[in-house]
């Protein structure tokens, strides 16, 4: 069996408020091996955001350990910890966070340009062509609808091909059509990279579509269950 590429020991994430210190996260012990998909799901404040948070080195442990592709991201540097997320993962909101005074073409570049990769905008362009977006390259943020914003997301996480994709909640500032139309995005372009998945979601129907779905519920993983 292949050593997993995600793996959490004991992780535990607790915040300072007015009311004094928060736990949102309690002992949280996970491996995820290389290319599955995991759903993350749970009750509103049950941990989801802040664990995909924790996994994307955003968010620093209060106590425990994260590994990642072998490397210990626990204690590393800000400036290391952007370089090892440039370089591993790709990183898709729920609001997007495109660069608004860029072009899609633009926004989908950056990571590349970001890497030093020759021909950054050939790929960037080509990863456009994939979602779906050729027609609307040189469109600003603003010009495009939601749909159109999240696709271009979605190109610009996928278009280094990375190991691991982190994803929260892609789907839930879209319709119905939209929303459907970005799960089917997310899963191919899973399946063309081979990359490891990691969503949270709301939506029982994307959850259902994962190799495997962990269910938080208070900072804690209440189960954990492989899909038939």
């Amino acid at each position: 069996m292949s050593d997993p590429i995600l793996s959490l020991k004991d992780v535990s994430l607790s915040l300072r408020s007015n009311a004094g210190m928060i736990s949102i996260l309690k002992k949280i012990t996970l491996d995820v091996p290389p290319s599955q998909s995991i759903g993350l799901v749970g009750p509103s404040g049950s941990g989801k955001s802040s664990l995909l948070m924790l996994l994307g080195g955003l968010e620093k442990v209060t106590s425990g350990q994260i590994k990642i592709n072998g490397q210990n991201i626990t204690n590393l540097s800000e400036d290391k910890l952007a370089r090892f997320r440039r370089d591993t993962m790709g990183i898709v909101f729920q609001s997007f966070h495109l660069i608004p005074t860029m072009t899609a073409l633009e926004n989908v570049a950056t990571p590349l340009e970001l890497m030093g990769q020759a021909g950054a905008f050939n790929k960037a362009r080509d990863m456009l062509d994939m979602v779906g977006l050729s027609h609307r390259a040189d469109h600003m943020p603003a010009q495009m609808s939601g749909g159109e914003q999240q696709r271009t997301a979605l190109a610009r996480a996928a278009v280094t091909r990375p190991k691991i994709l982190l994803a929260d909640e892609p789907t839930g500032n879209l319709d119905g059509p939209n929303g459907v139309a970005i799960m089917d995005l997310l899963f191919n372009l899973r399946d063309e990279f081979g990359s490891t998945l990691i969503l949270v979601t709301h939506a029982p129907e994307l959850a259902q579509r994962c190799d495997r779905v962990v269910y938080l519920r208070d900072g804690d993983i209440e189960r954990d269950e492989a899909q038939s």
